[in-house]
């Protein structure tokens, strides 16, 4: 498979299960409907275990624009190839999630409240405050990447790793750290959805909230580099 349409896929197929699994839990009359953030954050560690089975080999499995950074600031994937990795991925993001709204779309249909359609394409704070989510997101990355990092194969990403540590890791962070932002860590799952979300004809739908929008952009890209410098750094 093509690295670039690897990643383009496999973040399609990411952001499918993983908005899915948010679709099913919060849209009204649904199988799943109400059934919590649990389902949903084992629900997001599955997206993540086939996401990056289908396309480790292929290309190294980022599926998310800032551990591809992160894998070039430390070194194991060439600068060169970042924005066409990013692009894909945004991309392919914006193809989960238009796949989402596609399967759900009696669902939004039936769910009368704006903020929770919003919240099947795109996360937001459970409290408003800028500084405690800016923090939520750089830290969960943190975590995320420094891990990632330290599973990666000697070069170019995650080809060496079985694909369900990652899903574990996910999932770990989802149920201890996801109650305050929803755990975006990744432009690729926020943005591109959210962009999404502003297209789509969805009936009663509520803005975008484009003034939260830089935090699941800008959290998780300082956490990231954070992480992969720390990784070229410590000594134990």
């Amino acid at each position: 498979m093509n690295p670039l349409f690897a990643e383009f896929i496999g973040t399609t197929l990411l952001v499918l299960l993983g908005n899915g699994v948010v679709a099913n839990v919060i849209l009204q009359k649904t199988k799943g409907h109400d059934s919590g953030l649990v389902v949903i954050a084992i629900g997001w560690a599955m997206a993540v275990f086939v996401a990056v089975l289908c396309t480790a080999a292929a290309s190294g499995g980022h599926l998310n624009p800032v551990v591809t950074v992160a894998m070039a600031v430390v070194g194991k994937f060439p600068w060169a190839k970042v924005p066409a990795y990013v692009a894909m991925q945004m991309l392919g993001g914006m193809m989960g999630a238009f796949l989402v709204w596609v399967i759900y779309y009696k669902h939004f249909e039936a769910t009368p409240d704006g903020d929770t359609k919003l919240a099947v394409f795109c996360t937001g704070p459970a409290i408003r405050g800028t500084f405690g989510s800016l923090a939520a997101e750089m830290i969960a990355t943190f975590v995320l990447v420094f891990a990632v990092l330290n599973m990666a194969a000697p070069s170019f990403g995650l080809g060496a790793v079985s694909a369900l540590p990652v899903a574990l890791l996910v999932l770990g962070i989802g149920v201890s750290l996801g109650g305050t932002t929803g755990y975006a860590m990744s432009p690729a799952r926020d943005f591109g959805p959210r962009i999404m979300h502003a297209i789509l004809p969805i009936p009663g739908k509520r803005d975008s909230d484009w003034r939260y929008a830089w935090v699941p952009v800008i959290g998780p890209l300082l956490g990231a580099v954070l992480a992969a410098l720390l990784y070229n750094n410590y000594k134990f």
